[in-house]
């Protein structure tokens, strides 16, 4: 519990055994419940979490969105942290995240990766591409967002009722802001953190993915919501 409120944080993984090790190490004893959703890992990250106390899901439909909507029916928490197994976004942040997102008096918090500090946590190739996805976004959606490929997040649980998630893959980082922004009782806010160098191996494609979040912007724009 923290100031009244349970916490749950979610972690998406896959074949994550080194950096879901310093991840799960460094928790705040705080926090009530931990899930880690692993989406078909062939190395120890499952063994590694559950020797940490963490609540191990399967999750057999490939995608970063596939693992994340997969955590959130397990959820339980008031509020809900999540980020990546590999120990790129700051654990030790959670309290100074969660300490802002009631501070703020805010359901969704999104904490932005820029400015980057650590030269070698993101290249400028990956920069770039951030840049342009967060400025389709935001001029798509008439709302400033600094960093929409973001995967830490503080938000309520309870407005997961509201929003419409459709995505299986790394646009679901996208989409849950989307969501968030178009909530009609949801506030939503931006606040810095220290990024890091990963742990273990890169699996993202920066031109398939970064061409993918592109047309999954427009797509999701212009697509009539469904009733």
């Amino acid at each position: 519990m923290y100031k009244g409120l349970s916490i749950t944080v979610v972690i998406p993984c896959l074949n994550e055994e080194q950096g879901i090790e310093q991840v799960l190490k460094r928790m705040p004893g705080f926090v009530d419940q931990i899930i880690v959703v692993d989406n078909g890992s062939t190395d120890r990250t499952a063994e590694v979490a559950r020797g940490f106390g963490a609540v191990v899901i399967r999750e057999d439909v490939r995608g970063y969105g596939s693992s994340y909507k997969r955590g959130f029916q397990s959820a339980t928490g008031d509020v809900i942290v999540t980020l990546d197994g590999d120990h790129s976004y700051p654990v030790e942040a959670i309290s100074y995240l969660i300490e802002a997102f009631l501070h703020l008096e805010v359901d969704f918090l999104n904490a932005s990766r820029f400015p980057v500090q650590d030269r070698r946590a993101m290249s400028f190739k990956h920069k770039f591409g951030n840049w342009v996805l967060s400025a389709a976004m935001s001029i798509l959606y008439f709302r400033w967002v600094r960093d929409s490929q973001s995967g830490m997040w503080v938000f309520r649980r309870s407005i997961l009722e509201g929003m419409t998630l459709e995505s299986n893959s790394m646009a679901f980082s996208e989409e849950i802001k989307i969501e968030a922004l178009k909530h009609p009782n949801c506030r939503f806010r931006e606040i810095s953190i220290q990024y890091s160098s990963r742990l273990g191996e890169i699996k993202l494609n920066p031109w398939r993915d970064g061409f993918f979040n592109l047309w999954f912007l427009v797509k999701k724009r212009f697509t009539p919501r469904k009733r």
